[in-house]
């Protein structure tokens, strides 16, 4: 029995991922390169993005969403305030404290580390938050391990090939 389990510990150190993200780190929406922290959270399993004045419209017979992304930029203190217009995959419904509410999931673009992952975001106010953007499990799942004990272990710097398409 030890020698199968010596023989196995090499096979699991070779499908461990190549990086270990803090619980938080730093990021960027794409393609608009707006910097924003990002909490990275196994306790959720869709992410989610800090969205202001939702207008919900239909285009080419599917259902849209206008929303605006306002971050402070930590660097400069700057006001960065984006529009943003994305057609509706889905809505999921939330359940908390206060009660259900219908929430949209929209495709963004988000860079952590040397990576562009493209992902799914349910969109919701969360301006009382600390954090504009909370990244799920399904996210999680592209990115790799992460040690709650650090934070910012990379830096945004992606470039336009740098996009990974999620499964």
């Amino acid at each position: 029995m030890l020698l199968l389990s010596a023989l196995a510990l090499p096979a699991v150190a070779a499908e461990s991922p190549e990086r270990v993200f803090g619980w938080i780190e730093k990021g960027s929406i794409e393609p608009e390169n707006i910097p924003v922290k990002m909490k990275l959270d196994t306790g959720a399993l869709t992410s989610s993005l800090d969205a202001k004045d939702l207008q919900r419209f239909e285009r080419d017979g599917d259902e849209w969403i206008r929303f605006d992304v306002e971050v402070t930029d930590k660097d400069t203190g700057k006001l960065i305030d984006s529009r943003f217009e994305r057609r509706v995959l889905r809505n999921v419904k939330v359940r908390g404290a206060g009660g259900a509410e219908r929430r949209p999931v929209v495709k963004m673009q988000i860079c952590i580390g040397k990576q562009i992952y493209e992902e799914e975001f349910s969109l919701n106010d969360r301006g009382k938050m600390n954090y504009p953007v909370l990244i799920g499990r399904r996210t999680l799942g592209h990115l790799g391990v992460v040690d709650v004990s650090r934070t910012f272990t990379v830096d945004p710097k992606c470039s336009r090939g740098s996009a990974a398409k999620a499964d």
